[in-house]
């Protein structure tokens, strides 16, 4: 930061250098994103070279639709109606709107867009150790395995030596130009039990390049008080105060200039731009939507979470993740994937309407306004379920009617930015148990990601020990692009 010589003073409006250093009352989005800013231009890195193959470069942005908690991909995505009883579950399969592909009954809507999407059926990996929820989450979210793992099994609370979440390299390689967040999740964080946040971390790469972690309802009341001007500080004297900061930059020795090695007003710039633009305030406020259009993604934490998806990448934020709105290991008969205890009904009555109303609509409603063009989404959660109903596979009891994790064979879904519309990739075997065509690893997701931003995978970036690491070590699966 830089230090102004001399006594403590005070600016014309009645600041002290300090105060003004830290721009009053701009709040945490003010200089002190500055500094943020200043962090990540230091640190960013050239792109690599640009590769002439399928897909590359044709997303300019990425929605990653999270399903913590491990959704059943057998009573969601890949129904098996010809499988035992004690597989099949209660569910029937139904017609999509692309001639053979069938969906659960619980996805009718979700079923009637899916000549905008290809579904992965063979996602599919050997877990290292016990397969829990944040380890697999964090295999997903980062492309590696972690390194320390307590006791119960969990993983440890997040560290500044973690492996970085991929939207953070992604903004950390391709900054934005306009005054947004680049990077945002919400509505709540990745989590088990009480291990919050690992995995969902710039990690090694320094807390520069974390997302905003915009961690409220949106289907409720928002407070965006961190990017708004506090009361009493006016639209004029932020900006009288981002002058004099011009000023100072202008008049500061060559040799500070120097020492600082970059000059403060580029990056600060950024910051005030951020706040008096009002362009991040407007993504949130969903009020400005249309009621009809608000009701078909759902009046509930996912549906209007995915509306607000689609309007920050509309203005401008390169990454959105939404995670689903419950602790990954919490109750299915509220809110939770985990449905040990009991499968059907909280998949028909609760969770599923939830994600079919606001995934069919997100795919609708992107595609309708040309952002699919540009824009990659991905659904998918850290594992599936195992598809033999009551039996246990990760060492947690199931009910009769229960589904244990299973990472050995399960669904996504992947659109946009030159995926292939109305397909299938990969195919599970009669039970959904394995994968019987094209295994596809959830490395290699992250990698087809990577790929189509227009960035090799295996670019370096150095942890905090300097040692080179590969964004993923994991190819692209270029078959999926049209």
């Amino acid at each position: 930061m830089l230090s102004i010589p001399g006594e403590t003073g005070r600016t014309c409006d009645g600041f002290t250098r300090r105060e003004f250093m830290r721009v009053g009352g701009a709040g945490i989005l003010g200089l002190a994103l500055g500094d943020v800013l200043k962090l990540q231009a230091m640190s960013a890195q050239p792109l690599a070279p640009s590769r002439p193959r399928n897909g590359w470069g044709q997303a300019k942005s990425v929605v990653m639709i999270f399903l913590q908690g491990g959704p059943s991909h057998i009573d969601i995505w890949d129904p098996k109606p010809d499988a035992p009883s004690n597989i099949r579950g209660e569910f029937r399969p139904i017609k999509s709107n692309v001639p053979g592909i069938w969906l659960s009954e619980v996805m009718p809507l979700l079923a009637k867009q899916m000549d905008k999407a290809t579904l992965i059926r063979s996602v599919s990996y050997t877990p290292a150790g016990l397969f829990n929820h944040t380890a697999a989450i964090y295999q997903m979210m980062t492309g590696y395995t972690p390194d320390r793992v307590s006791p119960s099994g969990q993983l440890e609370p997040p560290s500044p030596n973690d492996f970085p979440h991929a939207g953070s390299q992604i903004i950390r390689l391709q900054p934005i130009d306009k005054p947004m967040l680049p990077f945002v999740m919400l509505p709540r964080p990745l989590q088990e039990s009480n291990v919050i946040g690992k995995g969902g971390t710039a990690g090694f790469l320094g807390a520069a390049y974390d997302p905003y972690y915009f961690y409220q309802d949106p289907n409720g009341k928002v407070k965006l008080d961190d990017l708004s001007l506090r009361a009493g500080i006016s639209r004029q004297r932020l900006e009288r105060r981002e002058n004099l900061l011009k000023q100072i930059d202008a008049a500061m020795p060559e040799l500070e200039q120097a020492v600082e090695s970059y000059a403060l007003n580029s990056y600060y710039q950024k910051a005030f731009s951020l706040i008096l633009s009002g362009r991040a305030r407007e993504a949130f406020d969903l009020s400005k939507e249309d009621d009809k259009l608000r009701d078909r993604y759902g009046r509930h934490t996912f549906g209007q979470g995915c509306l607000m998806a689609r309007r920050l990448i509309e203005a401008g934020a390169k990454v959105v993740q939404m995670n689903w709105p419950s602790v990954a290991n919490g109750d299915p008969n509220t809110t939770a994937w985990d449905t040990h205890a009991a499968n059907f009904g909280p998949l028909r009555n609760l969770h599923c309407p939830k994600l079919d109303s606001g995934l069919s609509t997100l795919l609708e409603d992107m595609d309708q306004r040309g952002l699919l063009k540009e824009t990659m989404v991905i659904a998918i959660g850290e594992f599936g379920r195992s598809p033999r109903l009551g039996v246990s596979t990760s060492g947690n009891g199931n009910a009769p009617d229960g589904r244990d994790h299973w990472p050995y064979c399960y669904t996504g879904l992947i659109a946009g930015a030159g995926i292939r519309r109305g397909a299938l990739y990969g195919k599970s075997d009669a039970t959904a148990s394995s994968p019987a065509e094209n295994p596809v690893h959830p490395t290699q997701i992250l990698a087809t990601l990577y790929h189509a931003l227009g960035i090799d995978p295996h670019t370096i970036a150095y942890n905090r020990l300097n040692q080179p690491r590969e964004l993923v070590q994991a190819e692209p699966v270029l078959p999926l692009f049209g």
